[in-house]
């Protein structure tokens, strides 16, 4: 039974990281280091242009004078954005307000986090082919700081005849930290979301589910501004757990080494930018500890994007990502955890966003996850359960953000469900409806 709670404990905590992004905004540090408006990197934060890309690609090193992948007249930015010109520290400030249609049982309705985070940032160049996005937050509902995403970069550039060939090294502490579109799980869509609303409990490992729990040494490339290949090797690094790592009342615990892996084709033009693209993870995992039976876990996806610009200004963004996963959980069988050792998942998500200039963009969103059904796995509680046992759920999310100065954005965000961890009525058992978990999420945003 401890085993069975681990596991849905960890769930709850992937879907929560899913539709909790930690993301990488518009880091004011890099606007210093670069000499550009945020809008120089972003079309809105925190979905990078052409320009942040390569930016990101090259180790966030770049500067005014640097290797010509942005450049900016220094009297583009905003004074705001000035203090402390010569050091890559950033911070920003989040407050927020959030009301289901239903109150979760026992707590008021109409809840607002001030704040609901503070997040500090160590982002920009190191020295010469060395830099990093390092962020560590302060959650109200931890009442604390503690690392968030992070991803160090050593890279360069080579040319043979014409053709470019970028290639660096990562080290970071989450599957797909390091890309560079808005597709995959750590950049992805939804941009912004509550942290006390209720989320569905089912979620492929990759997709949020070992963030900030790993470390992970890795190497990437790019050849001719088309060709990305990356892979990184994770192993286990709980923070706030014993050291070194006994496996204790952790549901994941890596053996040997987690290879992710990231494969995309870009093709870019004056208006229209396209990528597509596959990635994965294989994982095998001893949950509780680090000896013993194993759960292993493969993940694949494919994912694709297109900006196009429109009115000279106005870009239309479209997004799509599949993930597929399979599980062998014959350690978690054999705790009592699960009814049966095989299992799989599937994750689609889709969204079309369009930016009116840099101060306007909205967002439309539909997120489909289903999979095998298991009452043990998936098992009946209120509210986060399943009466049962299936992981099914689905629903539209649509928002809109206003940035109305580069250090402030302002945001409405709606999800409307139309199935909830398997059911549309009584889906936990205890009377709540998936209707009844509909959310409307209001952010404000400051970022120093």
């Amino acid at each position: 039974m401890r085993q069975h709670t681990l596991l849905i404990a960890a769930s709850v905590s992937t879907l929560l990281g899913i539709l909790t992004p930690r993301a990488a905004r518009a880091v004011p540090s890099y606007a210093r280091q670069t000499g550009l408006p945020c809008s120089g990197c972003h079309y809105t934060p925190p979905e990078l242009n052409p320009a942040g890309r390569r930016f990101k690609l090259l180790g966030y090193t770049d500067r005014k004078e640097g290797l010509g992948a942005v450049k900016g007249n220094p009297s583009e930015r905003q004074a705001a954005l000035d203090i402390l010109a010569a050091l890559p520290v950033s911070a920003w400030f989040e407050t927020s307000f959030t009301s289901t249609n239903k109150p979760q049982q026992g707590t008021q309705n109409g809840n607002f986090e001030f704040p609901q985070d503070v997040s500090l940032f160590l982002a920009g160049a190191w020295a010469s082919h060395v830099g990093s996005f390092l962020q560590i937050t302060y959650s109200t509902t931890d009442d604390h700081f503690t690392m968030d995403n992070t991803d160090v970069r050593i890279a360069n550039m080579a040319k043979f005849g014409e053709k470019e060939f970028a290639y660096g090294l990562t080290l970071n502490n989450n599957p797909t930290v390091e890309d560079l579109w808005n597709t995959t799980p750590a950049w992805g869509f939804p941009f912004i979301a509550s942290d006390v609303a209720p989320a569905p409990t089912a979620a492929p490992l990759i997709q949020g589910g070992l963030a900030q729990d790993v470390a992970g040494i890795g190497g990437y490339a790019m050849w001719n501004d088309h060709l990305y290949l990356a892979t990184t090797l994770y192993r286990t690094a709980h923070v706030g757990g014993p050291q070194p790592n006994p496996g204790t009342d952790f549901g994941i615990n890596i053996r040997g080494v987690a290879p992710y892996w990231r494969l995309a084709w870009q093709q870019s033009g004056e208006d229209t930018q396209f990528e597509i693209g596959t990635y994965g993870l294989y994982l095998e995992s001893t949950p509780n500890g680090v000896i013993g039976l194993e759960d292993k876990y493969t993940d694949w996806a494919f994912d694709l994007q297109l900006d196009r610009t429109l009115f000279r200004t106005d870009v239309l963004s479209l997004r799509i990502n599949y993930i597929r996963e399979h599980s062998d959980l014959e350690a978690t069988f054999a705790a009592g955890g699960a009814q049966q050792t095989s299992h799989h998942l599937g994750a689609a998500m889709a969204n079309a966003e369009y930016h009116f200039g840099n101060r306007f963009s909205g967002i439309v969103g539909w997120f489909n996850t289903t999979g095998t059904t298991d009452p043990l796995l998936f098992s009946q509680s209120p509210i986060s359960g399943s009466a049962t046992g299936n992981p099914a759920s689905s629903g539209l999310i649509g928002s809109i953000s206003w940035w109305p100065i580069q250090n402030l954005q302002v945001a409405l965000q709606y999800i409307g469900y139309t199935r909830f961890n398997g059911g549309t009525s009584n889906y936990d058992a205890a009377g709540r409806s998936a209707g009844d978990n509909n959310t409307t999420y209001v952010l404000g945003r400051f970022i120093f």
